[in-house]
């Protein structure tokens, strides 16, 4: 059930025991991914995520810029300071825990997590709502390694939008990948920003990636929000 096709009377009279909101980014996913990987991918695991679960959700609209000033050098890219996504985000989900008191914000980018954590925190202990954060890649198993723009995240997009995958940029986004995220020294990252390790913004290999590994990705991240859903809704 989507907030923003409610009115308000709907939203008051409504039998949803919980809230979910989307939140992601805009940032480069190599030459072959949509800028939208992140903030996309999270708003179709919430609403699967409320499908899955055994009770009443409501899916809020998504915050689809965040935490990723690392990937400024990749044109298109969006970002915000940490403090401005706290105070933000914050106050969004104060408002929808005003509501429904009960939220989960399911996270699409991995640059977003300790901000959350922290602003999840914030607004449990200073407020009636309960609120945690569940972010996807964490949950799931994949045969592929994670990376950022290879074959994880691309079978995602395989699976939700293929229209929006260049399936024929997968070489230049291979030929130019790193293998790790930064440049290490006895445990040290000297990298701030992803153009100092990698030429095309892929670590991973695209052509790792699958419709079938995206569906598989999708149910599992949709199965684990559920069972996080209904343990939130518990305590």
């Amino acid at each position: 059930m989507q907030l923003t096709e409610q009115t308000w009377t709907d939203a008051r009279d409504s039998d949803a025991d919980i809230a979910l909101l989307p939140v992601g980014s805009t940032e480069q996913h190599g030459p072959h991914a949509p800028l939208g990987v992140d903030h996309l991918s999270a708003a179709a695991i919430a609403e699967a995520g409320a499908d899955a679960y055994d009770g009443a959700a409501v899916v809020g609209p998504t915050i689809p810029i965040g935490v990723a000033e690392e990937h400024r050098a990749f044109d298109g890219t969006m970002w915000v300071r940490e403090d401005s996504f706290r105070a933000y985000v914050g106050d969004s989900v104060r408002s929808l825990a005003d509501s429904f008191e009960r939220v989960v914000v399911v996270n699409g980018h991995g640059g977003n997590t300790d901000a959350l954590r922290e602003l999840c925190g914030r607004v449990t202990r200073d407020t009636d709502g309960y609120v945690v954060p569940f972010t996807w890649f964490d949950v799931v198993t994949p045969d592929v390694p994670l990376g950022h723009g290879g074959g994880v995240e691309t079978s995602l997009m395989l699976h939700l939008y293929p229209e929006l995958v260049r399936e024929e940029r997968f070489e230049a986004a291979a030929a130019g990948m790193a293998e790790r995220f930064g440049v290490f020294v006895d445990g040290t990252n000297l990298a701030y920003d992803f153009d100092e390790f990698t030429e095309s913004g892929n670590i991973g290999d695209p052509h790792d990636a699958s419709a079938a590994l995206g569906e598989e990705l999708l149910a599992e991240s949709a199965a684990a929000l559920a069972n996080v859903m209904a343990a939130v809704v518990e305590r």
